[in-house]
């Protein structure tokens, strides 16, 4: 690196950064100190089981660490091997996917599963193409399992490391015009021995020392390797455009009482948002103002659908939902028995059924709004 006396934002970018070798024995050394005790992290020296690396990667996509354990040992619980997972139903695994959300990730865990037992017989592949090939692998998923279940020298880029390699080389570019940058100066710095070990590092260094607010520089073992704490701007770093505000739709769920208390309940298409999972029928999510005529056509059934009072809000991660819910009784059980892939569910069974959060949502405030009538 160049002497500080004469270190400017210029050498920052012109210089190459930190040699591989020296900068990733140092983050090896820090971790066999330091390294983080989770559920599906192989104990020092053991070789890693891939099933619980892929489970894991998948969970821990768009969710923190603290929220996948439980859910991580649950399905360990359930399903111990990727042959029990490929055995078992859509429904059973969007039911215990129920809480973290982005379900897309859930159907393509079970797709995944068999595929892994219908192509490989049961053994996960161990190069990153071969796993990318599998339903729900991207590029990221593909290198973190190379990496650490296999020792393959792939480097594996999450949003910690994104966050170490933008500050390590003083990357001023926002997100996410600047990851094709972060992914070659990352691939650089991966050490051809314990690859493994040196993803979860860099990972880990990200999560507990080089934070988004405040990093504890002090005990970075690549302090002075950093451009971004040279020049004063690592916490700023990596740079992000500015959010645009999150759209709005509007719609009207439909709840159908039947006189024992059981409510009527939909699968949603296989494909799509919360695609598989059950539902409260509703009408389309509609962007702008909501249209009352029009989605009150929607309903399932023709009945006497009472508006209540209050409106349930969810965020998604692209927009944010606004519901009315529209209440009715059904007079007689074979009223809905034209509504497609409908079925009635007892109150008191309701957690039994794969139920997203928001219809959870719905159902609570349904159920109490007409109890209070």
């Amino acid at each position: 690196m160049l002497d500080s006396e004469t270190f400017t934002p210029e050498d920052a970018r012109a210089d190459p950064g930190p040699l591989p070798d020296a900068c990733a024995a140092r983050v090896l050394a820090w971790y066999d100190r330091h390294r983080r005790s989770l559920p599906w992290r192989a104990p020092p020296g053991a070789r890693a089981d891939p099933y619980r690396v892929w489970l894991s990667e998948i969970m821990l996509q768009q969710t923190t660490v603290a929220a996948v354990g439980s859910y991580f040992l649950a399905f360990l619980e359930r399903w111990p091997t990727v042959r029990d997972l490929a055995q078992a139903s859509l429904d059973e695994v969007l039911h215990a996917w129920q809480g973290l959300g982005y379900y897309a990730r859930a159907r393509h865990l079970h797709a995944c599963a068999r595929a892994v037992v219908e192509r490989h017989g049961g053994a996960f592949p161990d190069s990153e193409e071969a796993l990318r090939a599998l339903p729900g692998v991207g590029s990221y998923t593909a290198a973190a399992i190379a990496a650490i279940a296999f020792d393959k020298p792939a480097s594996a880029v999450d949003g910690n490391v994104e966050r170490v390699i933008a500050r390590l080389h003083a990357l001023e570019t926002p997100l996410p015009d600047v990851k094709p940058a972060i992914r070659r100066l990352a691939e650089r710095l991966v050490p051809t021995r314990r690859a493994g070990d040196y993803a979860q590092a860099m990972m880990d260094l990200g999560a507990t020392v080089c934070t988004p607010r405040a990093p504890r520089c002090v005990l970075c073992p690549v302090i002075d390797l950093c451009a971004g704490r040279r020049l004063g701007i690592g916490e700023t770093l990596p740079r992000r455009r500015e959010k645009v505000a999150r759209p709005v739709r509007h719609g009207i769920a439909f709840l159908l009482v039947r006189r024992d208390g059981a409510v009527l309940l939909r699968r949603r298409p296989p494909e799509g948002l919360l695609g598989g999972m059950m539902e409260v029928p509703s009408s389309d999510w509609q962007p702008g103002e909501l249209d009352r005529n029009s989605c009150m056509a929607a309903a399932p059934v023709a009945a006497g659908w009472r508006v209540l009072p209050g409106i349930v809000r969810h965020v998604f991660t692209h927009f944010e939902l606004r519901l009315e819910v529209a209440a009715a009784h059904a007079p007689t059980a074979r009223m809905a028995d034209g509504v497609a892939d409908s079925r009635w569910c007892p109150v008191d069974r309701l957690d039994e059924m794969a139920l997203p959060t928001v219809m959870k949502k719905i159902l609570t405030h349904g159920l109490k709004g007409l109890a209070d009538r």
